[in-house]
């Protein structure tokens, strides 16, 4: 029997490991909270205390952790995975880090005699749950192909991105593009709304229309046309805004470093880091749109009472 050690469980990473268990392998579960251990193991997961526990026996590990620091502790530091995993195993990691981490990581486990892909996931927290997850994944051909059945436990769409870290590559271009039109979507919509056009309507037309995109048809931030969408749950979040403030730092970067001009990018990025500041950082991303209609209802007034305005805005 195939065995699977998953670390990190939190939202992603919880739903990530229920699917694997419902797909009939033998899955070992460990985090720093013994509540998400205690959870995964409901499900049917061998709970451990330890790093050292979960991988010692398995022929794949997957982890799901916060950030590059992150990873290269767990796989390389003192009692860490590559230090106590068998022979032949091969670590998935689904985290979303820099490029230079996936590539650095990469290179340490393949030293050390393992085999490594970096395969970060798009789709967010009902997806993880549903086990319809999309991989971009980086590695050797021959390692993608034979953790296909690991990542299709947990997925749906299994993309190979080529070499090492280019399944990074894809996460934050990806979502550097999603963090964008997420802004321009709500604008849109505050626009049509300001003009005397109904969200629903505007919904309609434009969903059908040259505008149409992911985060309008899938995640609408106006409330109504996706029942679904968190913009119906007072915008809680299924993916958090301090989430897309990290890809979107990372992207940031990265196109700081490769030399790429990202001015929306960099813009976005901006406005991403104004919400965490003002205490939305734990509301979902497509929260942008509350945030730009009280920006434009405090406009409306100020442009028909400036003092009635400037006394809203103190309080």
């Amino acid at each position: 029997m195939t065995k699977v050690a998953i670390i990190g469980l939190g939202n992603m990473g919880c739903g990530m490991c229920a699917n694997l268990i419902e797909s009939g392998l033998h899955t070992c579960a460990y985090d720093l909270n013994p509540d998400a251990v205690e959870r995964a193991e409901s499900y049917g997961a061998v709970a451990t205390t330890s790093v050292i526990d979960a991988v010692s026996q398995v022929d794949f590990v997957v982890t799901m952790l916060p950030a590059g620091d992150h990873v290269l502790d767990v796989y390389f530091g003192v009692d860490g995975i590559a230090s106590n995993a068998a022979p032949g195993t091969v670590f998935i990691d689904c985290s979303t880090i820099a490029v230079d981490h996936a590539r650095e990581a990469h290179e340490r486990a393949l030293k050390l005699g393992f085999r490594m892909i970096d395969a970060p996931v798009s789709g967010g927290v009902s997806a993880a749950k549903a086990g319809k997850l999309t991989f971009m994944v980086g590695g050797e051909t021959d390692v993608f192909e034979h953790a296909h059945r690991i990542l299709g436990a947990m997925g749906e769409t299994i993309i190979h991105a080529g070499a090492a870290g280019n399944g990074q590559v894809a996460k934050i271009a990806n979502n550097m593009l999603l963090g964008v039109s997420m802004i321009a979507t709500s604008e849109a919509f505050c626009l049509a709304q300001k003009l005397g056009l109904d969200a629903q309507t505007f919904f309609d037309i434009s969903s059908k229309a040259s505008g149409q995109n992911w985060s309008m048809t899938s995640y609408c931030p106006a409330p109504g046309p996706v029942p679904a969408a968190p913009s119906n749950r007072d915008y809680e979040a299924g993916f958090a805004v301090d989430m897309m403030l990290k890809d979107m730092r990372l992207a940031r970067s990265a196109a700081l470093q490769s030399g790429t001009h990202a001015q929306l990018g960099a813009l976005s990025a901006m406005i991403y880091e104004t919400m965490s500041q003002d205490g939305l950082g734990m509301k979902d991303f497509s929260v942008i749109m509350d945030e730009i209609a009280k920006a434009s209802k405090l406009r409306t007034m100020m442009q028909a009472d400036p003092n009635t305005a400037s006394a809203n805005q103190e309080r």
